[in-house]
């Protein structure tokens, strides 16, 4: 039961960044053919980078930036998971599939914003628990 749990939020991850490369400009993925079989694949493989990332790094970055976050009434956690789509495209960039930001302000920002939403609505209808 775990590892479709696991499955299902990368998943859930790769379609989030879809639609985040859909919508904001500067989003998008490199090193990949126009064949739909291997953009699938590398969005299923960024969307488990992301989710590494998500899972390890920003915990760690949460806590540490505690005190600016309630300064700022939770609007820098914006800022945070913007940080880490930029540390997704880093980490990408040493494999054969490249997770491009193009810029922080804007791109990465916006990108946060989208990844957000769309991972808060398909979360809340598909990893819920059912109520019967």
């Amino acid at each position: 039961m775990g590892y479709v749990r696991i499955l299902l939020a990368i998943t859930l991850n790769a379609l989030a960044l879809g639609a985040a490369a859909l919508l904001v400009p500067g989003i998008y993925i490199d090193g990949v053919s126009d064949d739909l079989g291997a953009v699938l694949l590398a969005y299923l493989f960024v969307g488990a980078v992301f989710g590494l990332v998500n899972v390890t790094i920003k915990p760690i970055v949460q806590v540490l930036s505690l005190p600016i976050t309630c300064l700022t009434l939770g609007l820098f956690a914006v800022v945070i998971n913007a940080l880490m789509l930029l540390l997704t495209g880093w980490l990408t960039s040493w494999t054969p599939v490249t997770f491009v930001v193009e810029s922080f302000f804007f791109d990465a920002v916006l990108g946060a914003i989208v990844v957000a939403i769309i991972s808060a609505v398909l979360n809340r209808f598909l990893l819920s628990p059912s109520r019967t």
